[in-house]
């Protein structure tokens, strides 16, 4: 799990996005077992009722469900993994674009700009290849 402590976003809604980053990417999938609220609070370090608020707001988006006496999952529907990747997606491009519109640049910048950025990205990968 991914939290800074010196960000000034809460604890529990950086949890919530590391488990929504981490069904996106698909290292937690539907109906996984995820640690329990004590475990993780103990791992991160951080109050029981940070977790536990964390937990109950991705059971309030329908991210994971809590079964009495056998712990807590993602959700089984598949269609989570795809509906928040989609989420990330494009809160990640509407707040690029909007850093970019704020530095002045147009559509056509920006686009030569992350063309460049793609092709040192796949460069990098053709050397450390071989």
């Amino acid at each position: 799990m991914n939290i800074d402590f010196n960000t000034s976003t809460p604890i529990y809604l950086q949890i919530i996005l590391e488990f929504k980053r981490q069904i996106a990417v698909g290292v937690l999938k539907p109906g996984e077992k995820v640690p329990s609220q004590r475990d993780l609070a103990a791992l991160l370090k951080v109050n029981a009722n940070t977790v536990q608020r964390a937990y109950r707001e991705m059971e309030t988006l329908g991210m994971v469900e809590t079964l009495r006496g056998q712990g807590t999952f993602v959700c089984q529907d598949e269609k989570i993994v795809e509906e928040t990747r989609t989420e990330m997606l494009k809160d990640l491009v509407d707040d690029f674009v909007h850093a970019m519109r704020s530095l002045g640049l147009t559509q056509e910048e920006t686009v030569k700009e992350v063309e460049q950025m793609f092709q040192k990205l796949e460069l990098k990968g053709e050397v450390s290849d071989e």
